[in-house]
């Protein structure tokens, strides 16, 4: 079988080379791994290295609380983040948190091998999804500690289908996997592993540590100024088909801001196109016509979970759609209420916000109008909504703690060490 699988993933890497100059998203996949080797240079081979590998941008979150954590109990330590996504690698490649930030090549037994050679990793950490068979099994025969941390485990996995003998025993490489819920440990538990802890998720340390920067934005402090500001994040042309008709004919007490997923001049375009009221691109902001704007488009990324810290209302976006909810702890952490579309079964999170009350789910743009306004003409329904949000971040924090206290005390005679020259 993992014949079969690395046969596959040449094919694949074959397809790729032609569908790049088709496709602008898979061009970035194959030119970002032109030079990813290159990219590898500046680790250093007489400091240890800690290696995290996230999928894409939300993963790299994830990975934060963790990776801060790790610089500062063994300041020594160099860190490398590889993604798979350009969209996670665009976004981060000159984050000053990490030493490298590089690609990760395709789990290819060659190109495994030799990416191992060159980073010499002292210890692996993959973020929530992320398997890769050939790279854990060449992990496992080096004996370099892989971790899986922040992991969601559900049934309708292919690791636990009556095909997915091969993906299950690439999870049996990893060292120790942390889940963030009971319900994963104990399907794991039922499929025969035991190296399992609950540690809860690391998102909630990541943004509960936004409470603790300056979150002040002066194009914000003029826009929201005695007014109810909703926030519409990460938001796709799903959602926006629910959130403009209320949008057209909100009161002018009510000031929105739309920050939409797709940032690309044609949509942002067309989605100005539809909204009535007098309309403003982060892009070409102007003080002078503040008070008269209803709406603010962002069209740039970055800024988001600052302008939560505005909001008296948060709709997050994803769900209405099958592109996946986006994050909903960002606005939670100020203590936001939540509104969301109808597709978010694979979402604990927003699951469990639901149950307390925190967070509402609508299906149609009838239903958004209905409950907008009745937060709107309610406050204190709006206040005590908000009041069960800012709790829920608040009382899941600690994974990360979890994390380090097993690190430090199964590896950090490992990290402290001097490496040997080439290690």
């Amino acid at each position: 079988m993992r014949l079969l699988y690395s046969f596959l993933l040449w094919i694949f890497q074959a397809l790729l080379y032609i569908l790049q100059f088709i496709s602008p998203k898979f061009k970035k996949f194959v030119t970002g791994r032109n030079n990813l080797f290159e990219t590898l240079s500046p680790l250093k081979d007489d400091k240890n290295t800690i290696w995290f590998h996230c999928a894409s941008l939300g993963e790299y979150e994830q990975g934060v609380p963790i990776m801060k954590a790790l610089k500062s109990t063994y300041p020594e330590c160099q860190l490398l983040v590889t993604f798979f996504s350009p969209s996670g690698y665009d976004v981060k490649k000159n984050d000053a948190l990490p030493e490298v930030v590089s690609y990760l090549p395709l789990d290819i037994p060659s190109k495994v091998k030799r990416f191992l050679d060159s980073v010499k990793p002292d210890l692996a950490i993959f973020v929530k999804y992320e398997v890769w068979p050939n790279f854990l099994r060449e992990l496992d025969h080096r004996k370099i500690p892989t971790l899986l941390v922040s992991a969601v485990f559900r049934r309708n996995q292919h690791f636990f289908k009556p095909y997915g003998g091969f993906m299950k025993r690439a999870l049996y490489r990893f060292d120790h996997i942390f889940v963030q819920d009971k319900s994963s440990h104990e399907l794991l538990e039922e499929n025969g592993f035991s190296a399992i802890s609950i540690s809860g998720d690391t998102r909630f340390d990541r943004v509960s540590q936004q409470l603790e920067i300056d979150n002040r934005l002066d194009f914000m402090e003029l826009l929201a100024q005695d007014r109810l500001c909703i926030v519409c994040g990460s938001t796709w042309q799903e959602d926006e088909e629910v959130l403009v008709p209320y949008i057209n004919s909100a009161p002018k007490n009510v000031f929105f801001v739309i920050a939409p997923h797709q940032i690309e001049k044609s949509k942002v375009a067309s989605l100005q196109q539809k909204i009535n009221g007098n309309t403003q691109l982060y892009s070409s902001f102007s003080e002078a016509t503040a008070m008269d704007t209803q709406v603010l488009i962002v069209d740039t990324v970055g800024l988001l979970t600052k302008i939560y810290s505005y909001a008296d209302i948060a709709y997050v976006g994803g769900a209405m759609g099958s592109t996946g909810l986006h994050n909903i702890l960002e606005p939670a952490t100020f203590g936001v209420p939540i509104i969301i579309g109808k597709n978010f079964e694979k979402f604990p999170e927003a699951k469990k916000l639901q149950q307390l009350a925190g967070l509402f789910s609508i299906a149609s743009a009838e239903e958004f109008s209905r409950l907008i306004n009745h937060m709107l003409e309610d406050s204190s329904f709006r206040e005590k909504t908000g009041m069960i949000t800012g709790h829920y971040i608040t009382s899941n924090i600690g994974a990360t703690r979890k994390l380090m206290e097993y690190i430090s005390k199964s590896y950090g005679n490992r990290l402290v060490q001097i490496p040997s020259k080439g290690k």
